[in-house]
């Protein structure tokens, strides 16, 4: 049955007639990730100079329609979930804003209506024979924000993977349907140093068999994969995955079979990856999509044994204070899910949270272990939340250590050729005695 013969005569339509349901004063929500609805998007800003008060709101963004919003529709103002290469110089500036919130809230921000919606603009899949399509690649806080928007735009491509989970939704729930047939975005895999590969090393050896793994996005994580092919009965529960899982799938390491809760199952709420990771999910039951209501919830975090948390920070101090989301008072990413995960593993019968991270920046000029984190910078993750830091040159457990010893601990873990520079802070400040 063709989609037109399923569809209300009201919802079949062009994206630019679509997008007229959008009024000037109108909050719209757009679906993220690899899921950014570009024929929507495009429409929507084609049609920016006859709007005003538009505020666009979304997590990070792929694909250079999403990328390129900001300069092209002045009267749209961006609001980041999560601040990432394509709005870090517009929140710099004002020209774009950033709400800072833990992941597992914003769903229900959405839902409460606390953070009120006019427009949802999704991208999914074509409708099964019951009507449903899927939401993809991307259900994190889409699927709140697809049920609380009183107007609902689709595009339906076939090239959006059909996922499992929570990720469904009725095609005739849409009240504007657009069909295309395009790529999905694309992320591109992390260039891995020595120095990742060093730091993975350090972090792989806190992974037992059996162990449930929470990963972010970059070289570090999928460094930490590819050195876990001989582990048995790993398991996944993160916010979301890219294509390092894939080996380790195939080679029947990730099973899920050890997971105390959602047995078998890989649970995320995006993907972020290639096209392989995509038709890797077309169709998957092994692949379980949930809501970040579910997924970054502490207190299902804490229900799965041995959780390793594996999270990054751009600074760590002396006392054990985390910034992992602005440098200094620029934002550069956001809160996301880290004390989400942090937290739900550190509760976890046999959890270990971690953060790990390279000892230095900029080509080795910049110690991210410092005496103070950089004026400006936020406090993403505390120190008495602090459990496993690791760098290329070791791993510590502060969980349990007064100021003196992190302080000693941490400096160990920094570059050599800071930690005298360090060692001098930390005595001035009283943080330890000489000695």
């Amino acid at each position: 049955m063709a989609l037109v013969d399923i569809l209300a005569p009201k919802q079949a339509t062009s994206a630019r007639e679509a997008v007229r349901l959008i009024k000037s004063g109108d909050r719209v929500y757009l679906h993220a990730g690899s899921a950014v609805p570009g024929a929507l998007l495009g429409a929507l800003l084609d049609r920016s100079s006859e709007l005003h008060d538009v505020e666009l709101i979304h997590l990070h963004v792929n694909g250079d329609v999403a990328k390129a919003a900001s300069a092209a529709a002045p009267n749209i103002r961006r609001c980041a979930l999560f601040v990432d290469s394509s709005t870090r110089d517009a929140v710099a500036t004002g020209a774009a804003t950033y709400l800072p919130v833990f992941l597992s809230d914003v769903p229900r921000l959405l839902s409460t209506g606390r953070l009120p919606l006019d427009v949802a603009l999704l991208h999914v899949s074509p409708p099964d024979a019951h009507g449903y399509c899927s939401l993809g690649v991307s259900v994190d806080c889409t699927l709140a924000a697809a049920r609380a928007a009183p107007v609902r735009i689709a595009q339906i491509n076939p090239r959006m993977p059909r996922t499992h989970g929570d990720s469904f939704i009725h095609v005739n729930d849409f009240d504007a349907v657009v069909e295309v047939d395009e790529p999905l975005p694309e992320a591109s895999a992390p260039v891995i140093t020595a120095e990742h590969l060093a730091v993975a090393r350090n972090v792989a050896e806190l992974i037992e068999d059996g162990a449930t793994l929470q990963l972010g996005i970059g070289a570090i994580p999928n460094a930490v994969l590819g050195l876990l092919g001989d582990r048995r009965e790993l398991g996944v529960h993160s916010e979301v995955v890219s294509d390092g899982v894939l080996e380790l799938v195939s080679a029947g390491v990730i099973t899920g079979s050890r997971k105390t809760i959602n047995r078998g199952k890989l649970v995320v709420a995006f993907l972020n990856g290639s096209r392989r990771l995509y038709d890797f999910a077309d169709d998957n039951p092994m692949l379980e999509m949930r809501s970040f209501e579910y997924t970054n919830d502490t207190r299902t975090i804490l229900r799965l044994d041995n959780m390793v948390a594996i999270n990054s920070a751009l600074q760590i101090d002396l006392t054990g204070q985390v910034c992992a989301e602005s440098i200094g008072a620029r934002m550069y990413s956001g809160v996301g899910g880290q004390m989400d995960f942090m937290r739900g593993a550190a509760l976890s019968r046999g959890g270990r949270p971690v953060i790990a991270l390279l000892s230095t920046a900029r080509g080795g000029q910049l110690s991210r272990i410092v005496d103070t984190l950089a004026d400006g910078a936020g406090v993403t993750t505390s120190r008495a939340h602090m459990h496993w830091v690791v760098t290329e040159h070791g791993r510590v457990d502060l969980h349990g250590m007064d100021l003196a010893h992190r302080a000693r601990a941490l400096i160990s873990l920094a570059a050599p050729r800071f930690r005298d520079e360090l060692t001098a802070a930390a005595l001035n400040r009283g943080l330890f005695r000489d000695g």
